[in-house]
């Protein structure tokens, strides 16, 4: 319990002064292979139809699942790179909180794929987004 305390401490402190802090996405939950984060929906987050911007959506989604890679990944030896991300918008979201919860679908030794649903405060899917992670030999 301690380790997965000290992770999400130490994630939220890798975010000061940078996107996630900006955005206010906050890292909650760890387990064995997977991370939760939160991120408030407020006008911050809109696009121009003052609905949440998939750019949002999409910055959470890779900071949750890069993040879930980083963790489970002695970056000692190794680093962790962004390869590719996609997502499937489900339904919009003017304000409130959403949770991302990423998971491995595939924890290669060179390669990760992490599936990141995206749910507002009912619990229902607000986006699906799947990240490549690469993982390099430093």
């Amino acid at each position: 319990m301690s380790n997965e305390i000290d992770a999400l401490d130490a994630l939220n402190k890798m975010c000061s002064d940078t996107l996630m802090e900006h955005l206010g996405i906050i890292y909650t939950e760890v387990g064995q292979n997977y991370l939760v984060a939160e991120m408030p929906v407020t006008s911050k987050h809109w696009q121009p139809m003052r609905i949440l911007h998939g750019g949002a959506t999409l910055a959470l989604a890779e900071s949750v699942g890069s993040a879930l890679s980083v963790i489970k990944t002695d970056m000692e030896q190794y680093d962790v790179k962004g390869m590719e991300i996609n997502a499937n918008h489900i339904r919009s979201i003017k304000t409130g909180t959403i949770t991302a919860k990423a998971h491995f679908i595939h924890k290669g030794s060179l390669t990760h794929i992490v599936e990141v649903n995206i749910l507002n405060e009912q619990g229902k899917l607000i986006s699906v987004c799947r990240i490549t992670n690469v993982i390099l030999k430093k």
